[in-house]
């Protein structure tokens, strides 16, 4: 991570849980976005028009939580076309999304989790995003083998129309590096990666730095970069290699 990078968001950003891309943006730029969640405008198109303001890259949206005709908030061709509206208009774009309904209906043994994710393939999709966030967090953290081999076989099924859809399914979680690169050898797609939350594996006391360079660029779709619950640099993380 560049010293100037790290300068630059503890100096002008008040937010924790940002995403940004590995592979940076146009010319090699490493491009720095925010999630809406953090923004206080969770499955809200009014985050775009902030996040530009704020001077960010790009913004990952959520889709929604409270479920009203068996669909998500945001499976609404009005609402999607609203997004992409905004996008254009404010110049920034869309550059992944999260099923935040896994809170709710977890992959690892909710079959509801199934739809939830296929519904969130086909919105990420429309909304012309590649990486969809899967959370595994709390009650629906993945715990032992058992329950990894479970979310592996939910991800088998998945992946196929993922991969349909050009969007790569990212598994955010409490897992070690090595544990996670065992569900995407059972997979076998290259549309399931790690989504890798710098602040999250810092808790749960894995080497962060080791950890980035062993699983490399191929493995990773996209970064959280955080400190939670301070700002960068002012809490357990450090980096300086």
């Amino acid at each position: 991570m560049e010293a100037i990078t790290r300068r630059r968001l503890v100096q002008s950003v008040a937010f924790t849980g940002l995403g940004w891309h590995l592979k940076g943006g146009t010319g090699g730029r490493l491009t720095i976005g925010v999630t809406d969640w953090n923004l206080k405008l969770a499955a809200n198109p009014d985050a775009l028009p902030l996040a530009k303001q704020i001077g960010f890259d790009g913004i990952q949206v959520s889709f929604g939580r409270r479920i009203v005709d068996n669909k998500m908030p945001l499976d609404d061709p009005q609402i999607v076309a609203r997004y992409l509206s905004l996008s254009r208009e404010q110049q920034i774009p869309i550059d992944g999304t999260c099923v935040d309904r896994l809170h709710d209906n977890g992959l690892k043994s909710d079959k509801l989790a199934i739809k939830w994710v296929l519904d969130a393939i086909r919105l990420t999709s429309a909304l012309r995003a590649r990486v969809l966030l899967l959370p595994f967090f709390g009650k629906w953290a993945m715990e032992n083998p058992a329950e990894r081999d479970a979310v592996g076989d939910a991800l088998s099924e998945l992946a196929p129309e993922a991969e349909k859809a050009g969007v790569i399914l990212g598994l955010e979680d409490t897992l070690s590096a090595e544990d996670n690169v065992r569900i995407m050898d059972k997979v076998q797609s290259n549309f399931v990666k790690v989504y890798y939350d710098v602040g999250n594996s810092t808790q749960a006391g894995f080497d962060v730095v080791k950890e980035i360079r062993w699983l490399g660029k191929h493995r990773i779709c996209q970064f959280h970069l955080k400190d939670n619950p301070h700002y960068l640099a002012k809490g357990p993380f450090r980096s300086r290699r």
